[in-house]
């Protein structure tokens, strides 16, 4: 009997494969220290729980609207605007079963058999099989550390053929942390128009932001570029709601009619409580927000300084999301402890085997130079797990 023969070729995630072995391992009374999946390590603010309890109590547990509902789409559409500077109205903002699913539900309206779409990497891990799953074709452009691994526009231009739908902007991103600027986006806005392209942009994680840096949506520098942008966004990663499944869209009204429908009959609505408790953290939690923010840039400038103390690593100071992308290129090629370290899968491997501390290998996001390194996670692991680290490359 066949299977999908498109979805035959979807990779698992080594992310949450990186995060499972290392769960067996403290299962087995191992000590881990885990700087794998990306996943806040604060509870979920307290007014956010408390609003969450109160709706069980009065039983609004019941169907929503599949895209949600109107007091939710009504609470983005003031937060786009003051935060974003961007206009939309209800209509056109898709309430989901976390930004992952408003990324899927994107790829599934404009993606037709064939058609590619231009992924920067290192990128996130599930970019490229939700445009396969879509029946799409990624097309992968590597962005250099020297960039910070953001597109140059030049190499981004030639990217581009009469197959290319869409480029993916993803701004802080995931795993590199880099934020763009205001010109570098003017230089992308300006291309998709002139070359009729959507622009997919994640901005999950726009909150988490530092160094006097401000995120800018590129759908907010003018109306054309604004029609063409399926906006992505959700609750996770700023407001500590990774269980919650919450995310969103917001984008010309033809796409999201085109997403209700497919969320309709895929999923119907996204979790009721959850979406209760979201109108209360976009309402009444920007001073929690900031207080995260403020320790995960604590994390930041230690992990960052911890590493560049160790011989044979480095890394650049990311200006967003709670990464940090470690170059291992001086140590590919070595031996560890008698084993060969040839990619950052073998770095991986022997240092959650022989030191108890998970790590996600660069190939994961489409460069074997790097792991990356998770700063959502207490002071005292990142000390810790940085110095097993060291002790590690010495075996």
């Amino acid at each position: 009997m066949n299977l999908s023969k498109k979805h035959e070729k979807i990779s698992p995630s080594l992310t949450l494969a990186i995060s499972a072995k290392a769960k067996k391992m403290v299962k087995e009374g191992k000590d881990v220290i885990s700087f794998g999946v990306g996943e806040p390590d604060f509870k979920t603010p307290e007014n956010i729980r408390k609003r969450a309890m109160e709706v069980l109590e009065e039983g609004k547990i019941g169907y929503t609207p599949a895209s949600g509902l109107m007091e939710l789409k009504e609470a983005i559409k003031e937060k786009l605007l003051k935060d974003n500077n961007l206009e939309f109205d209800a209509s056109d903002i898709v309430v989901s079963n976390g930004a992952k699913h408003s990324l899927y539900n994107t790829f599934q309206a404009i993606l037709n058999e064939g058609d590619e779409v231009i992924v920067a990497a290192p990128y996130w891990v599930s970019y490229p099989e939700l445009i396969k799953m879509a029946g799409g074709k990624p097309v992968i452009v590597k962005c250099s550390e020297a960039n910070e691994f953001k597109f140059d526009i030049d190499e981004l231009k030639n990217a581009i053929n009469d197959k290319t739908k869409a480029i993916i902007l993803n701004s802080p991103s995931n795993p590199t942390g880099s934020v763009y600027d205001k010109e570098e986006l003017e230089a992308i806005a300006k291309l998709a128009i002139e070359k009729d392209l959507f622009i997919v942009s994640d901005e999950i994680y726009e909150k988490l932001i530092y160094e006097g840096k401000k995120h800018i949506s590129i759908a907010s520098l003018s109306k054309e570029i604004k029609d063409r942008t399926i906006v992505i966004n959700g609750m996770s990663k700023a407001y500590a709601m990774t269980g919650w499944r919450i995310g969103y869209t917001a984008s010309n009204t033809k796409i999201a009619k085109l997403m209700s429908n497919i969320q309709s009959h895929a999923t119907s609505n996204p979790s009721t409580i959850g979406q209760y408790a979201s109108i209360e953290a976009l309402k009444n939690s920007a001073n929690e927000v900031e207080a995260m923010r403020l320790e995960f840039d604590k994390r930041r400038k230690n992990m960052i300084e911890l590493i560049n103390n160790i011989n044979n690593l480095s890394c650049i100071a990311p200006k967003g999301a709670f990464y940090v992308m470690v170059n291992i290129s001086k140590v590919k090629g070595s031996k560890i402890n008698g084993k060969d370290i040839e990619t950052s899968m073998d770095f991986a491997n022997e240092l959650l085997e022989k030191s108890n501390v998970a790590v996600v290998p660069g190939i994961a996001f489409g460069d074997d130079d790097f792991i990356r390194l998770s700063y959502a996670n207490s002071m005292e692991n990142i000390v810790e797990g940085i110095k097993r680290i060291e002790n590690f490359l010495n075996l």
